[in-house]
C-alpha cells in the first residue's frame, strides 16, 4: 500500500517538474521570440540603402556566404537644429576572416583631399555636400578601396544608446572640463551627456582630432562591453529603440545575421590605426590636416592586403 502512494507521490512531483519545466520553456521561447522580432524592427528601421548597389571599384558584389573580405565606412554625424551636419567621425573597417581580423582605420576630420564636384576640402565636408554617398565616394578616391556599406551614427542621439546600457566605463587620459561636466583623471563611468560631451571635446586636448578619435573609441567599445553583458538583456527594447533611431546602414538584417554567423572569428581581432604622419596647415587662411602621398599609399596598400586586393 505504501508503494503504491510513494508511486503516485512520485508520479505527481514528476508531472508538475514537467509541467513547470514546460512553461519555463515556452515563457523562454515567447522571450527570445519577442526579442528576435524586436531586432528585426530596429533592424528594419535602421536600414537605409543607398542609390548604387555595387562600388564602382569592386568587380562583383560581396558574397558573405562567401566569406568576402568587405568594407564598411563608419560615420560619426553631428546633426544639430539649423545645420545639414558634418561628419566629425570617419572610420574605415575592414573585415577579413580569413586573416581572422578586423581593422579600423580612423580619419582626422581636417584631412584636406579631393571631394568630387567640389574641389579640395576638408574631408567631413562631403558629408555636408552629399550626405552619405558622397563622403563614400570620397573615402573610396583617397583611400584607392571599394566601400562596401556604411553605418551612419547620429552622435546627438549617441546618448539615448549610451544611457540604454546603462552608461559607460571609460579611462580617462587627463583631468578636463568639458559641456559643462568635469572628467577626473583615470576610470570613470558616463551617462549619455556626460559621454557625448567626453566624445565631442576636442580644443583642450593635446593631440586635438587624434585625442578626440580615441575618447569616441573608448565610447563605442563602452556600449560594445555593455551591451554584451546579461544586465542588458533587461534593456534589450531600450538599446533596440536608440539603435533604431539613431543609427542608420544599407546592411539589411539578413545581410547582418549573416556577418554575426560567418565573420566571428574576425570580430574577435580588432585592431586600430589612424591616418597619422600628416601635419597642420593653413590654406586660403583654413586650417587643413595636410598628408603626404607616401602615407596615403601606405594606407592604401594596408587597406588593399586587409581586402585581398591587388596593391598600387
Amino acid at each position: 500500500m505504501e508503494r503504491r502512494k510513494k508511486k503516485k507521490k512520485k508520479k505527481r512531483v514528476l508531472k508538475w517538474s514537467l509541467g513547470i519545466l514546460g512553461f519555463v520553456i515556452l515563457a523562454a521561447g515567447a522571450y527570445v521570440f519577442f526579442i528576435y522580432q524586436s531586432l528585426t524592427s530596429a533592424t528594419n528601421q535602421m536600414h537605409e540603402p543607398i542609390e548604387r548597389e555595387v562600388s564602382e571599384k569592386r568587380m562583383e558584389e560581396v558574397r558573405f556566404e562567401e566569406q568576402d573580405p568587405f568594407s564598411v565606412l563608419l560615420l560619426g554625424v553631428d546633426e544639430r537644429e539649423g545645420d545639414s551636419g558634418r561628419s566629425d567621425t570617419m572610420i574605415v573597417m575592414t573585415v577579413n576572416p580569413q586573416t581572422e581580423e578586423t581593422k579600423l582605420l580612423s580619419i582626422p576630420r581636417d584631412t584636406y583631399t579631393n571631394i568630387e564636384g567640389r574641389g579640395m576640402d576638408k574631408i567631413n565636408h562631403a558629408y555636408a555636400f552629399g550626405g552619405v554617398e558622397l563622403s563614400m565616394v570620397t573615402v573610396e578616391n583617397m583611400l584607392d578601396i571599394p566601400i562596401d556599406y556604411y553605418v551612419r551614427v547620429n552622435m546627438e542621439g549617441f546618448k539615448d544608446v549610451v544611457d540604454a546600457v546603462d552608461g559607460v566605463t571609460v579611462n580617462n587620459g587627463f583631468e578636463f572640463n568639458s559641456g559643462g561636466y568635469s572628467y577626473p583623471l583615470g576610470e570613470i563611468t558616463l551617462n549619455g551627456d556626460e559621454a557625448l560631451a567626453y566624445a565631442r571635446m576636442r580644443y583642450e586636448d593635446p593631440n586635438g582630432d587624434f585625442g578626440r578619435q580615441e575618447r569616441q573609441r573608448q565610447v563605442i567599445q563602452g556600449i560594445i562591453r555593455e551591451g554584451a553583458s546579461v544586465n542588458s538583456l533587461v534593456n534589450f527594447r531600450d538599446i533596440f529603440n536608440a539603435l533604431g533611431s539613431n543609427v542608420k546602414t544599407n546592411l539589411s538584417f539578413d545581410q547582418l545575421m549573416e556577418i554575426q554567423s560567418k565573420y566571428r572569428s574576425a570580430a574577435g581581432n580588432v585592431q586600430q590605426t589612424t591616418l597619422d604622419g600628416g601635419s597642420g596647415q593653413y590654406i586660403n587662411d583654413i586650417y587643413y590636416y595636410v598628408v603626404p602621398d607616401e602615407r596615403i599609399i601606405e594606407a592604401q596598400n594596408q587597406l588593399k592586403k586587409e581586402l585581398a586586393l591587388n596593391p598600387s
